[in-house]
């Protein structure tokens, strides 16, 4: 799984999102670290789709706060699940580096 993808699917499992509001979470809760092009998003919304791990979703918000022109795309099960087991392996590698001392602590990353 791509970091980009990763992140997308972190994205969502917070609630059901259209593509610009991905785009916004994403760089939010990685302090800008990850920046998700519209080409790419929507590449990987694409495939995401085509993989059954996220659907587009009729659920929408309050009319004042919503543009009717925007797709809203929301995790499914098997998204879920992969996003889940993506996180777990990441933990352990992040575990693996601390045990090797590659790591120490929390990272103090600014």
């Amino acid at each position: 799984m791509t970091t980009q993808v990763f992140h997308i699917l972190l994205s969502l499992a917070g609630g059901a999102r259209h593509g610009y509001g991905i785009i916004k979470d994403v760089r939010q809760h990685t302090g800008d670290r990850v920046r998700i092009g519209t080409g790419t998003l929507y590449t990987a919304l694409q495939r995401l789709l085509d993989a059954d791990w996220i659907e587009e979703t009729t659920d929408r918000p309050a009319a004042g706060d919503d543009d009717a022109r925007r797709q809203y795309y929301r995790l499914t099960g098997l998204g879920r699940t992969a996003l889940r087991e993506e996180a777990e392996r990441l933990e352990r590698a992040v575990a693996e580096a601390r045990g090797r001392r590659v790591l120490t602590g929390r990272s103090k990353r600014s």
